[in-house]
């Protein structure tokens, strides 16, 4: 006979299954119930006859079975909670398994990461380069197709016949040619309207003789990297001044409100030659990293980059039209491009004499030019026929610099000689020379826009009054080299700059 499940008061069990008997009203398991009645078809209470279709469900929520009575000894009790205890500590273990590959995956994540970012800088390194070479690259699209210069050009010699080899260039079109050559008129008729009458507002040599330091600025270029290298002055206006430094920075300086306008960067080396536009807020830069870059001072941005040469840059001249820059290099060649396209317009060495150039400079009217040597030679050269038709030797070591008087017919150069000569161009001679101090390093040399005064920097500071050549300034302010000079509208201030990384105003 099958066991029954009675009555939860009777045997203390709770059925899984609960149902109720309509004939004696008792509670019973279903599965032994059910049983029960195919076998007897009666009521086990009251043998009153039951069927499987009487019974009545009762719905009860999930029943909790109480513990055996072996799980509520001591013992039992024991053994179950060292059972929990291994089980906690199985699911630590797991967890510090987990916590372990965790960190794992993390490290190799950062790893990742920070491989990711140097790639992303060396790419973006890459696009910006790639981007500065296009911005070269687009201003030649479309202009016409390089081509030589006509054999008799490159056949022609210089003074004495000595051959030149002229680059495969664009070349400089008839139009360009007759542009410099009306500019060229245009300047020598205003020279001979002013004739040899000194402006009145030009300040007195007894008046300049009085001049002292009235000014000193020492935080335009940075100090980790001291020097300031060369200087300008914008002509339109004698209260911005420029300037190139060893930091590799080109800072445009205002000297009325004595504050910074613009820091230019973007050459990679040192700036030795700068230039200030007459008339636009444009300046010019150049350095050993061989490229001339032109910079929009309001922009405050480079806006082309000439590469016209292969090695340092060592000398720069803006044409009178202000068109077309005038360069020199330590590769041999003097270049002559146009600054709105970027192009080169012609290229040329002196082969037979295969030396580098230190400067360059052009004359007043913009049709001749000088450059000198490293071996002491000044030669001038015709820009139309790209040949050399003078040359000025006298000097001994490398020629440092050369400055054209406003009259044009005097050139002035220094060289590692501890000297200073006079050149007359239309004699075609040396008719003074200014012996300085011994181991005296002349660095800068510059005319008045009257062509009255001449300053020397380098060792120090000394202004010349020309004709007499008298001495009526010496200035030695500077603790390091003075490197560039530059004289205001008639005289009316000096300004200078120093390998001490000063810029300093001279006036009364």
């Amino acid at each position: 006979m099958y066991a029954l499940m009675l009555p939860h008061s009777v045997s203390n069990e709770v059925p899984e299954h609960p149902c109720v008997s309509p004939v004696s009203n008792q509670v019973f398991e279903r599965r032994l119930i059910e049983k029960y009645i195919a076998e007897n078809g009666v009521d086990p209470m009251n043998s009153q006859p039951l069927s499987e279709e009487q019974l009545i469900d009762i719905k009860v929520s999930h029943p909790i079975r109480p513990k055996a009575p072996s799980s509520t000894s001591i013992p039992a009790i024991l053994k179950a909670l060292q059972d929990e205890w291994d089980a906690v500590m199985l699911h630590s273990f797991t967890l510090r398994q987990q916590l372990q590959t965790t960190r794992q995956e993390l490290s190799h994540a950062l790893y990742q990461h920070d491989a990711a970012c140097r790639v992303i800088a060396r790419l973006t390194k890459e696009v910006t380069a790639a981007r500065e070479a296009l911005a070269t690259l687009k201003p030649q699209a479309g202009l016409v197709a390089p081509q030589s210069m006509p054999a008799s050009q490159l056949a022609a010699g210089g003074a004495g016949g000595e051959p030149m080899e002229v680059s495969v260039q664009v070349g400089m079109t008839p139009e360009i040619i007759q542009k410099l050559q009306d500019k060229a008129t245009v300047l020598t008729t205003e020279r001979k309207k002013r004739g040899k009458t000194v402006p009145e507002e030009l300040v007195r040599a007894e008046d300049l003789s009085k001049y002292r330091q009235v000014a000193s600025h020492a935080g335009l270029h940075s100090a980790s990297v001291p020097g300031i290298l060369c200087m300008d002055l914008c002509p339109s206006d004698t209260n911005k001044v420029l300037t190139g430094g060893a930091d590799k920075n080109v800072v445009v300086f205002d000297k009325k409100e004595e504050q910074i306008i613009a820091t230019l960067k973007g050459h990679t080396k040192k700036v030795t030659s700068v230039i200030y536009h007459p008339s636009q807020s444009v300046v010019f830069s150049a350095s050993p990293d061989s490229t001339i870059r032109v910079w929009s001072v309001t922009g405050g941005n480079c806006i082309q980059v000439v590469r016209a040469h292969e090695a340092s840059v060592t000398g720069l001249s803006l044409h009178a039209t202000g068109d077309y820059l005038l360069s020199s290099s330590e590769d041999q060649y003097w270049a002559f491009s146009d600054i709105q396209t970027g192009q080169v317009l012609t290229k040329v060495t002196d082969e037979a004499a295969g030396v580098a150039l230190t400067c360059a400079q052009f004359h007043p009217d913009g049709l001749i030019f000088g450059t000198g040597t490293a071996d002491s030679q000044i030669k001038i050269w015709d820009l139309k026929e790209h040949t050399n038709v003078a040359n000025f030797p006298g000097h001994s070591g490398p020629v440092t610099s050369i400055a054209f008087s406003e009259n044009g017919y005097y050139l002035a150069t220094g060289a590692q000689d501890s000297s200073v000569k006079l050149w007359d161009l239309r004699k075609l001679k040396n008719f003074k020379t200014i012996a300085l101090d011994n181991n005296y390093e002349v660095k800068s040399l510059v005319f008045d826009q009257s062509g009255t005064y001449l300053a020397v920097g380098g060792s120090d500071i000394r202004v010349y009054i020309c004709k007499q050549w008298s001495e009526v300034l010496n200035f030695s302010d500077h603790s390091g080299l003075v490197t560039g000079l530059a004289f205001g509208d008639n005289a009316q201030f000096l300004s200078s700059a120093g390998m001490d990384r000063s810029l300093k105003f001279y006036s009364l």
